[in-house]
């Protein structure tokens, strides 16, 4: 092999293991694998995704983003890792490969795919990206064009991990919805979430996992208005509405199923409070002010984590050490906060399998 192909291939492998993110050690999680999926397969938002979203378009490939891992902007809306790490470092298996970037993975193709946009919902949002519908179309493309690597063993032996963070529910209000309105609204968004749910489960998936609704009222960019001390509970009250859907919504797809536990709900309402009430977790990591965000414009009207003015120059603050945030921006917790929750979360974790 010519020396500049050696580069290339090790060019490759190496922006492989960055962007998929590895497997990292962890004294807790399964390494063996003997009792989860063998893959997962990820579809949603931010909250999930781990390099999908264009760079022309996202923050998430601006600095800060990633200087905590893997040391630069890789994709992830996060200074590091994200849900989606998180719950395959609890299988032990490696973070899963981002859709756009099938055609560098080889091998590890067969080994999981993150479908996930950031910015994206169930329905059309006001952030380019294929809602989740497009999501799932796209996936069985890929099923259909690889069924030697998709077969129907290896879906059977895989999770569908999905994730809803909220911007169906901006979207809407910045189309002009009323929030007095807006349960009407969240019955169609849970409605659709729930279709999508039991299309994945009828192409093979034998285990759906979903996350609930995270307190939307707790967000930075909704608790600047009072210097990040309180959370808003009129927000707040509208997830637990959507939140109380979902939960019907995934007893009735179980029973229907005739497996009580084909599909799972993934409490990161509760999670999240938990952590931010506590400033922290017990033993591990504390968050001293959890509502205030690590990241953030200098002026919260024109400018966000990782803003350039006209002449290139910052237009942003990021705190000392992100690892005693909570928040990294604005909406996005930071690789510390997500530890957090999944700490918070090993418990429920060990039910879903």
């Amino acid at each position: 092999m010519k020396p500049e192909h050696v580069f290339t291939v090790g060019l490759l492998l190496l922006l492989s293991f960055l962007i998929t993110g590895g497997v990292w050690a962890d004294n807790n999680q399964n390494q063996n694998n003997s009792f989860g999926p063998k893959r997962i397969f990820v579809f949603g938002d931010s909250y999930a995704d781990t390099g999908n979203q264009r760079k022309s378009l996202a923050s998430s490939w601006k600095t800060p983003y990633g200087i905590t891992f893997p040391g630069k902007p890789a994709g992830r809306f996060s200074d590091g890792r994200v849900f989606t790490d998180y719950i395959a470092k609890f299988y032990g298996i490696r973070s899963p490969i981002p859709y756009r970037w099938r055609g560098f993975a080889g091998k590890k193709v067969g080994k999981g795919m993150n479908m996930a946009y950031g910015g994206t919902g169930v329905f059309n949002t006001q952030f380019p990206g294929p809602n989740m519908t497009v999501q799932i179309d796209l996936f069985q493309s890929v099923i259909r064009l690889r069924k030697s690597v998709f077969s129907n063993i290896n879906l059977q032996s895989s999770m569908a991990l999905v994730t809803l963070s909220g911007n169906d529910y901006s979207a809407y209000l910045l189309k002009g919805g009323l929030f007095k309105d807006i349960p009407a609204f969240i019955t169609q968004v849970v409605k659709q979430l729930t279709i999508n749910l039991k299309r994945l489960h009828s192409m093979g998936l034998k285990k759906v996992v979903v996350t609930s609704l995270q307190p939307l009222g707790c967000l930075p960019s909704v608790t600047i208005l009072n210097s990040f001390q309180q959370c808003n509970d009129t927000q707040n009250s509208a997830v637990n509405f959507h939140n109380l859907l979902l939960r019907q919504a995934i007893e009735d797809l179980n029973i229907l199923s005739n497996n009580t536990s084909a599909f799972f709900l993934i409490d990161l309402y509760t999670a999240f409070n938990t952590v931010l009430e506590n400033k922290g977790v017990e033993g591990d990591v504390r968050f001293e002010s959890p509502l205030k965000p690590c990241c953030m414009g200098v002026d919260q009207t024109h400018y966000s984590c990782g803003s350039l003015n006209e002449k290139g120059e910052k237009m942003y603050t990021v705190c000392n050490d992100p690892e005693s945030s909570f928040f990294w921006d604005t909406v996005h917790p930071t690789e510390a906060g997500w530890r957090a929750v999944y700490l918070t979360l090993k418990s429920s974790l060990q039910q879903i399998y």
